[in-house]
């Protein structure tokens, strides 16, 4: 499903919210339980990524909380806390962070562009780079000044990767500060941030 806009609840369909009643086997043991079709789908996910059965999880669950009363609720609860540590889990990979470890074993000259075209982060190949072709841009207030030209424009560039996600867009560039300039090429894919337009450009040539 996708999200509307900042705000508004994600969209539901009726088929979600619609209850179903099924019955639940394991070790011969029979639960009837009736629950919404969501949460039975949230429960299947579940137990493939366990490689298990639903009939296990549901031995599982119940074993874990046996003085909840409420199965229903029980794996409703579950399956509610297995989507907030994964989501959990992918905020923490898809951070700017992380992309600026990614950038940082990367041996050649990298960066994080903003749709704005900021310069978010870089690694030390590209610093090298800067200061070698732009010696006046040693100090860290220095670099305040670099200015950054692409021949795409940034939104030619995400509509290019949102229709072929799995080819990185190659574009010409130029870094320039004062009187010098810059010139050679990127290899630019999207950042593996989550609601976020940030840029991985890879500098060759």
């Amino acid at each position: 499903m996708t999200s509307g806009p900042a705000g508004d609840p994600p969209p539901l369909t009726p088929d979600d919210v619609e209850a179903e009643f099924r019955v639940v086997v394991r070790d011969g043991n029979r639960r009837g339980v009736r629950m919404e079709r969501f949460f039975w789908s949230l429960l299947k996910r579940l137990a493939e990524s366990r490689r298990t059965t639903v009939g296990q999880l549901v031995e599982d669950i119940s074993n874990a909380v046996p003085d909840a009363g409420n199965l229903t609720s029980a794996i409703r609860v579950a399956c509610s806390r297995a989507l907030v540590d994964e989501n959990a889990k992918y905020t923490e990979v898809a951070s700017l962070k992380t992309v600026s470890t990614l950038l940082t074993a990367c041996p050649s000259p990298a960066f994080a562009l903003s749709s704005s075209k900021k310069i978010l982060a870089f690694n030390p190949s590209f610093q090298s780079l800067v200061r070698r072709q732009l010696p006046m841009a040693q100090a860290e207030d220095d670099r305040q000044g670099l200015r950054l030209a692409l021949d795409l424009n940034v939104s030619e560039i995400f509509a290019r990767l949102e229709s072929d996600r799995e080819r990185p867009v190659v574009t010409g560039f130029v870094i320039g500060m004062a009187d010098r300039r810059y010139r050679a090429q990127l290899s630019i894919v999207r950042a593996p941030l989550v609601d976020s337009d940030v840029l991985l450009a890879f500098v060759f040539g």
